[in-house]
């Protein structure tokens, strides 16, 4: 870590964080760190404003967070855990587990953004998603995959049908 850089808050604005670093600014989606009120916050950049300021989105809260606060580019972008250790594990964006089963013990880490898959690599079959709701999958079938629109009325249960969907997807599906 001896190579990361070092600027300083110039703005807050809710989530939104504006650094200022001098002669070099880290490469859009790079995570930054620092601390706030004691804990660690990481800020990934969106934006390059100028030729020393970026614009980055905080991943937690930023209040409490005071202009001058040093700020320090990590020259990576957000990791999280991958692998059979993360199976059922619940953790945040930045990866870290909020399930209360301890930490997560995995060497393999990938970054949040990914290039999509190659267009050759993606599936150009239609398929009919079976949601478990014969009058929808007879009457008016999803296609998987797709876009879902559902229209109507108070009270004629869209959110009836939509958590029925849900409960029926997830257990076809192992959850």
């Amino acid at each position: 870590m001896a190579d990361n850089k070092v600027g300083k808050i110039r703005q807050v604005t809710g989530a939104v964080v504006d650094v200022q670093f001098d002669g070099h600014l880290p490469a859009i989606l790079n995570s930054l760190e620092t601390t706030n009120q004691g804990n660690r916050l990481v800020l990934e950049v969106a934006q390059h404003l100028g030729e020393h300021t970026v614009r980055t989105i905080a991943m937690d809260s930023t209040e409490g967070l005071v202009r001058g606060q040093e700020v320090t580019d990590t020259g990576n972008p957000i990791s999280v855990p991958v692998g059979d250790e993360t199976l059922g594990r619940i953790m945040n964006v930045i990866g870290e587990p909020i399930d209360e089963a301890g930490p997560i013990k995995t060497a393999q880490l990938r970054a949040i953004h990914q290039p999509a898959p190659a267009f050759a690599d993606q599936s150009t079959e239609a398929e009919i998603l079976v949601t478990g709701i014969k009058v929808v999958d007879l009457l008016a079938p999803y296609a998987k995959g797709g876009k879902i629109g559902l229209f109507g009325g108070a009270g004629v249960g869209k959110t009836v049908l939509i958590m029925e969907l849900i409960n029926n997807v997830a257990k076809t599906h192992g959850g």
